[in-house]
């Protein structure tokens, strides 16, 4: 467990707690935009609360409110989701090390398996650390994302393109992209990044949203432990 003596410990927290705030700070608009569009879509206050707090999955949520919206069926919206959320499966397996405990503890910290939490988690080296940037920004992003849910859903509906007009929208890749810098300076890391990076954007505008992220996983293949970190190594 951290010690609130040590002045090591007491850095390492703060630059979590640093790290966690960007990430907070930069998915708010978005839980905005979400609120506003489960009104537009004639979703209740209550209705899109259950979104954020039952689902609590950004783009999951967006998938299904606009296929609500549109008119599609529960079951089109559902699949959509989980489409979009398969990810998680591969964050469970890198993070399974650090959230051990009992299978109720297990299972109420999985609801903070999202890409903000991953992120932060994933930027520290000691599993301690890392359940702890965890759970640090998993809860801070819950709470942010549901209070904006409310904002969003009682006083921006009908606020069409509000936060792009505004250009909000590049906060949350741009907290993403200070997480991940300085992981490139590993080679094996910045060859998953950029291989990942590229099937993705190949895959945009070939295929549904959600596939290009699942098969953008591919990229770790050029970071495997098999792989020499450098070409000069193999002399």
């Amino acid at each position: 467990m951290p010690d609130a003596a040590n002045p090591r410990d007491v850095a390492v927290r703060r630059a979590i707690h640093r790290q966690a705030a960007s990430i907070v700070a930069a998915v708010a608009p978005f839980g905005i935009v979400f609120g506003a569009s489960a009104a537009d879509s004639g979703l209740s206050v209550l209705q899109a609360i259950g979104f954020s707090t039952l689902v609590f999955g950004g783009s999951s949520q967006f998938a299904a409110v606009e296929i609500l919206g549109d008119g599609g069926s529960v079951a089109s919206a559902a699949i959509a989701g989980l489409l979009l959320n398969v990810r998680s499966l591969a964050f469970g397996v890198v993070l399974a090390p650090a959230l051990t405990g009992a299978i109720w503890q297990r299972a109420a910290m999985s609801q903070l398996m999202i890409d903000e939490s991953t992120a932060v988690a994933t930027a520290q080296d000691e599993l301690r650390w890392r359940r702890y940037g965890y759970l640090v920004a998993g809860m801070g992003v819950f709470v942010v994302w549901n209070a904006t849910t409310v904002g969003g859903h009682l006083l921006f509906s009908g606020a069409g393109d509000l936060i792009t007009d505004l250009g909000l929208d590049a906060a949350g890749p741009a907290a993403f992209l200070a997480l991940l810098w300085p992981r490139l300076r590993d080679h094996r890391q910045l060859r998953t990044a950029v291989v990942g990076g590229i099937v993705a954007v190949l895959l945009v505008p070939l295929t549904p949203p959600g596939v290009p992220i699942l098969a953008a996983m591919i990229g770790v293949l050029a970071g495997r432990p098999g792989v020499p970190a450098d070409r000069g190594d193999a002399s």
